[in-house]
């Protein structure tokens, strides 16, 4: 076994350091197991096509997103919903994945898009367990109990491709450094940016500022999409009933079916008040991530702040008024983060 993990680490080389030094606090990955799940996030023989990957929408340089509205799978299928970054998403207490928060596991959510119809395009999830066992460069990083065990196979990708993303380095941003006690690593601009985020603005209400996530892990309303299904909304919410779906099977009906993704978190709770309410994002990177909201129907950082501004007035009741310069004061701050 030892040898084992020797070569693995030889194969992989300076990856994995680089890929484990700057991990979340807390998580201390096993390096062969990290290094099998980057080199099966990277991998498109694992497609229906042969040509998609994980990282063909959870791009690196894009903080793990793609810069597209909604993602795009296999053949150049077209989703329901944006890529969500990866950067800093995964945390060892978090209980909920997808924009809807379908899955409670991440080694359950990562397996999901394998088969997914316009995503990775697979038959079903039985049939990763046989590609890779298929492909002779995986045969090394097969333990001898997996080898010849479909179930022991699927269940080393899945352990494999979370701990890869439960290593991804989170380098500190300016608004960490300063946090930690560099006074200087945001300027005064971005200082009152922060007040602003924390206070008048009410963004610190759903992206905590306590957390590297910058979330609250909770389902809010963003007002995005309501207009389109408002005359359908009775038909809509009694089919998701009627169906009662869960796991993958609700992942690949909201992938085929706007409308429905439209509903949200209410898919998974059938609770009224979660109609058309999603996952706050972490805003780790934001910059980077655009366009923003579940569908990416926002396009810049600067519209995004200006709706979720005007939708946080409607939803408690009092408007919030920024002036110009606290609106830019708000944006530069978001930069740092």
């Amino acid at each position: 076994m030892l040898a084992s993990c020797a070569m693995l680490l030889i194969i992989v080389g300076v990856g994995v350091l680089a890929l484990t030094k700057g991990s979340p606090s807390g998580f201390r990955p096993d390096m062969a197991t990290v290094a099998l799940g980057e080199k099966l996030f990277r991998d498109p023989r694992l497609s229906g096509d042969g040509r998609t990957s994980c990282a063909s929408c959870h791009v690196p340089e894009r903080s793990f997103s793609d810069g597209k509205p909604v993602a795009l799978g296999l053949k150049g299928r077209k989703g329901t919903r944006n890529t969500p970054s990866l950067t800093a998403s995964i945390a060892s207490s978090r209980t909920s994945f997808f924009w809807d928060g379908r899955r409670t596991r991440l080694e359950d959510a990562v397996m999901d898009p394998f088969s997914n119809p316009v995503e990775m395009g697979l038959p079903d999830r039985s049939t990763i367990a046989t590609r890779v066992s298929s492909l002779p460069d995986y045969a090394v990083w097969l333990t001898p109990s997996s080898s010849t065990s479909p179930n022991a196979i699927d269940q080393q990708v899945a352990d494999g491709l979370a701990a890869y993303l439960r290593a991804i380095p989170t380098n500190p941003t300016r608004f960490e450094r300063f946090v930690r006690g560099d006074a200087n690593a945001i300027d005064e601009r971005e200082k009152l940016g922060m007040s602003l985020f924390s206070g008048k603005a009410q963004c610190a209400t759903c992206h905590e500022l306590g957390g590297a996530r910058l979330t609250d892990d909770a389902f809010h309303r963003s007002g995005v999409t309501m207009e389109d299904i408002a005359m359908r909304l009775p038909e809509l919410t009694r089919g998701i009933l009627e169906r009662s779906l869960s796991g993958s099977a609700l992942g690949d009906r909201v992938a085929t079916h706007h409308d429905e993704a439209q509903l949200g978190h209410f898919s998974v709770s059938h609770k009224a008040n979660d109609v058309e309410t999603f996952a706050t994002p972490s805003l780790r990177e934001v910059r980077l991530t655009a366009p923003y909201m579940h569908d990416g129907s926002v396009v810049t950082l600067d519209d995004a702040v200006d709706r979720e501004v005007y939708y946080r007035g409607l939803d408690t009741g009092y408007p919030i008024g920024l002036t110009a310069q606290e609106r830019s004061d708000l944006r530069a701050f978001l930069e740092t983060l």
